[in-house]
């Protein structure tokens, strides 16, 4: 990746650090534009499982998510799947009353796969049509917590009927290259349809999203950019690229 950027720029040949910053975004922007980035929301209902690391910004991101969502018209039901800590349950429940959608809980130590399922049956019975997932947060080398993530999405497949749903993982904007291991380890795990970028302001460089992208073939599907609830947005690689390049 570093050499194609390399090369694209010494092929333009550049002057100026102006004129160096033009020939960066030119040459990354086609190796990140092509990929589809909306949510794929087909099937009823539609599912959305989102899961990484422990303070990764999951769970608000599902608050806000599910706030955009019913904006847009859906009737999104948040299932608070992580199951080892009651407080989880409850901030869940909290940002699923926050933005104002109807939440499915499971009991504390209970299985989150089995939490997932019944989640999604509820989902039917209440008319939703779609589900967010809140997962347990997890390091990508506890490699019980990421069988359990696969057995999570297998569930979600069988209940689903095999139709396509959505496997997102979070990633701090702040975590650097490190998130790049994470999304290795969490790829093989449940193959991921997309990544969103939590904590993305102007702190924040992000540029490893660059390396995941052309290594893994995932798009960044969405970003957060504030504490507010409405503070998610469609990831927009052009714009991101060139405040990347002009930070």
């Amino acid at each position: 990746m570093a050499a194609r950027l390399t090369a694209g720029v010494k092929k333009r040949t550049p002057r100026t650090p102006e004129e160096a910053i033009e020939a960066l975004a030119a040459t990354a922007i086609p190796m990140m534009s092509s990929r589809p980035r909306d949510l794929d929301l087909r099937a009823r209902p539609a599912c959305v499982l989102l899961y990484g690391v422990n303070g990764a910004g999951k769970t608000t991101t599902i608050g806000k998510l599910a706030h955009r969502l019913k904006g847009q018209g859906h009737k999104p039901l948040v299932v608070a799947a992580d199951t080892y800590r009651a407080a989880a349950i409850e901030q869940m429940v909290v940002w699923a009353e926050r933005a104002g959608v109807e939440s499915f809980a499971g009991k504390s130590g209970a299985d989150p796969a089995s939490v997932v399922f019944d989640g999604l049956q509820a989902a039917r019975g209440r008319g939703s049509d779609v589900v967010l997932v809140d997962t347990a947060g997890r390091m990508q080398t506890q490699r019980n917590l990421i069988e359990e993530l696969a057995k999570v999405g297998r569930v979600a497949a069988k209940a689903l009927g095999d139709q396509p749903f959505e496997s997102l993982l979070v990633l701090d904007a702040t975590a650097g290259l490190t998130s790049l291991i994470q999304a290795r380890a969490f790829n093989q795990a449940i193959p991921m349809t997309g990544l969103v970028v939590a904590k993305l302001d102007s702190t924040a460089k992000g540029g490893a999203l660059i390396a995941i992208e052309a290594e893994l073939d995932v798009p960044v599907k969405l970003v957060g950019v504030g504490e507010g609830i409405d503070d998610i947005a469609p990831f927009d690689p052009e714009a991101f690229l060139r405040a990347l390049f002009e930070a």
